[in-house]
């Protein structure tokens, strides 16, 4: 099979991202930073740049179609202000760094010298690549889900320096309370990233069960993503 050591090497990227390609080529597309593609003398087209165009399009329309839905009655200015603190090269990074993309890029000589397996605007630029691609690969209602859950924890964040926060925390202690005495427990699992650009994962415990789990830039946002996993597995909130 065509590059089937390519595709074994691409299973664990594709199993963090929760979707696999129909058509491996796109995913190796949007892997290949420029630099690569220019020390081996490939066609500018058969870099990722062409699907970063597109997954760049894509990208702030789906977020302005879902903060457009989920906020009725926000103005244009605190929407457009919102979507810019989730569409924005740390948010990108930060969600590439959550699925591994950084280890999978096919960069060039120099920029794998200088760290740039780790900087925030080649993997800014491979995120919104790789969303190009699986539009490309799949449908519209498929590339809308998997990004919302890709940046569900910067769409808490930045719609928690608003006056739009949900607070799941409270609406989780205050659904157990009716139920149990038993105490929740937030316990932080692991810790990953540098320290400028570090990300917290955290497990939602009652009665030592895990009953959620979370992902955030800071310990507080990944507790709040682990209250609001609970409460949609408990069917207390809809997706």
């Amino acid at each position: 099979m065509k590059k089937s050591k390519e595709i074994i090497w691409l299973e664990p990227l594709q199993e963090n991202l929760n979707y696999k390609f129909k058509n491996i080529e796109l995913l190796i597309t949007a892997l290949t930073h420029s630099s690569y593609a220019n020390e081996n003398k490939l066609r500018a087209t058969d870099s990722n740049q062409r699907l970063e165009f597109l997954g760049d399009s894509i990208i702030n329309f789906i977020v302005s179609q879902y903060l457009y839905n989920k906020y009725p009655n926000y103005p244009e200015g605190e929407l457009t202000k919102i979507r810019a603190k989730v569409v924005c090269e740390s948010s990108l990074a930060f969600a590439a760094r959550k699925i591994e993309l950084g280890k999978y890029l096919l960069l060039g000589k120099g920029e794998e010298a200088t760290g740039g397996r780790d900087r925030d605007s080649i993997l800014a630029d491979a995120s919104e690549a790789l969303v190009g691609a699986i539009y490309m690969d799949s449908d519209f209602e498929t590339t809308n889900r998997l990004l919302l859950e890709n940046f569900e924890a910067d769409l808490v964040y930045a719609v928690a320096k608003g006056a739009l926060f949900i607070d799941y925390k409270t609406e989780l202690q205050e659904h157990l309370q009716k139920k149990t005495k038993s105490k929740i427990e937030y316990r932080v699992v692991k810790e990953v990233g540098p320290d400028h650009n570090k990300i917290f994962y955290i497990d939602v415990l009652v009665d030592n069960k895990i009953v959620g789990k979370g992902f955030g830039r800071n310990k507080k946002e990944a507790e709040q993503m682990a209250a609001k996993d609970a409460l949609l597995i408990m069917g207390e909130l809809d997706e």
